[in-house]
């Protein structure tokens, strides 16, 4: 008779070989990944798996060695570099079994020196809900016939910088940083050590065989407010620890809703939003109108702000209306610039009110000092107001010259 294995006990184990050799940034992010490493031996159970993304700002932060323990812990490892979409597909439809893919230095695909890979970004998009494929020819020539390779398996990614907003919202985000001169890890030693996590792998094996089942047929319960895209992230690793009980139902959803407000809080890949967010907080503040020339003005006066240097070049008018023209109005129409009128001309601008749906679905609440009719759908407008007033209702103290010149 087989030993039942268990799984709350299995789990703290797994959780403390990563702490000897990983210094991660929050204690939530060893509840994570510990829950990965035991929902990669049950993939056949789930609908969707999560994206187990390591990213950091600067090398040296502990991203490769975090997927080196990821890697002692999981079923058929495959660790790769710089790998051709082709080469993925076909490897998760080999007859060896579907893989655990490991891939370290993504930013050399998607990093601010890259040019991306649009294939490499199908596939990881795709490949995260269960029946997702890619449609390639097979075959030479006029012989050749179309043929579906699926994507579904279980990916960890390490990489300077961010991901594609695509890519980090099927993900579960463990920012890295370096650690301080009093932070010590465990030297990792891989002839010693990874027969340690090997152990620990095939013990993950054979406790996922014992509940396969009940966790094929679990639908946990969702933290409050966890939904959408979050929701299908963290399905299966909540799952996971209901089935392995203990304190791990409740760490886990406690990880789940710090890790998920972290990744909106931390996410530099959401320009849009850091726009709607400085128009809202920084420029409009409470002013029914602004002129296009008045916003750019006060962007580009944001010194912690990217708009100065966005992609190389300042914010043009241009790049302006093509990022707000990607969200919509609350009559949704694309957002677009209009005549304002003036004391001295009819100058292009925007609108509170064009902006005011977007801003209450994609910006974070705004700063109590700004909680203002400027957020809501349907903004307080009272009467138009002239350029000069809409200057000084959108904060002179921020940029006196500015509007001192304009109010003149």
């Amino acid at each position: 008779m087989t030993e039942t294995i268990d799984g709350a006990a299995l789990l703290d184990e797994v959780e403390a070989f990563h702490r000897r050799f990983n210094r991660f940034p929050r204690e939530a992010a060893y509840v994570a990944v510990a829950l990965w490493d035991a929902h990669a031996h049950l993939m056949d159970a789930f609908d969707n798996t999560a994206r187990l993304a390591f990213l950091s700002p600067e090398p040296g932060s502990g991203k490769s060695r975090a997927l080196e323990i990821v890697e002692a812990l999981v079923p058929r490892p495959l660790a790769t570099v710089n790998p051709s979409a082709n080469a993925l597909f076909r490897v998760v439809t080999s007859e060896e079994g579907k893989p655990t893919i490991l891939f370290d230095e993504i930013d050399t695909i998607f990093g601010p020196k890259a040019n991306g890979d649009e294939d490499v970004r199908g596939f990881l998009n795709s490949g995260y809900r269960r029946g997702a494929s890619s449609l390639r020819c097979v075959g030479d020539g006029s012989k050749q016939n179309a043929q579906k390779f699926p994507s579904f398996c279980a990916v960890a990614i390490a990489g300077l910088g961010s991901l594609p907003d695509t890519i980090l919202t099927r993900s579960v985000i463990i920012r890295m940083r370096k650690r301080a001169p009093n932070e010590t890890v465990e030297p990792f030693r891989q002839r010693i050590h990874e027969k340690e996590g090997h152990a620990l792998r095939d013990r993950l094996a054979a406790w996922a065989d014992q509940v396969r089942e009940e966790v094929t047929d679990a639908w946990p319960e969702l933290p409050e407010g966890i939904s959408d895209r979050p929701a299908d992230v963290w399905e299966p690793l909540l799952a996971v620890a209901e089935a392995a009980g203990g304190t791990w139902p409740e760490r886990a959803r406690a990880a789940c809703v710090e890790l998920v407000a972290a990744a909106k809080d931390g996410d530099p890949a959401s320009l849009g939003v850091q726009l709607l967010t400085d128009l809202r907080d920084k420029v409009f503040q409470g002013a029914d109108r602004m002129p296009t020339s008045t916003i750019l003005e006060i962007l580009l006066a944001m010194e912690d702000a990217p708009w100065g240097d966005a992609d190389g070049r300042p914010l043009t008018s241009r790049r302006l209306a093509k990022m707000l023209g990607e969200y919509v109005t609350a009559a949704n129409a694309p957002i677009k610039s209009r005549s304002i009128r003036t004391s001295s001309g009819v100058p292009k601008g925007y609108y509170a009110e064009d902006l005011a749906d977007a801003w209450l679905r994609y910006c974070p609440p705004p700063p109590a000092r700004a909680a203002t009719s400027a957020t809501s759908a349907t903004p307080q407008v009272t009467a138009p107001l002239d350029v000069a007033d809409a200057g000084q209702v959108a904060d002179s103290s921020a940029t006196p010259a500015l509007f001192a010149a304009r109010t003149a």
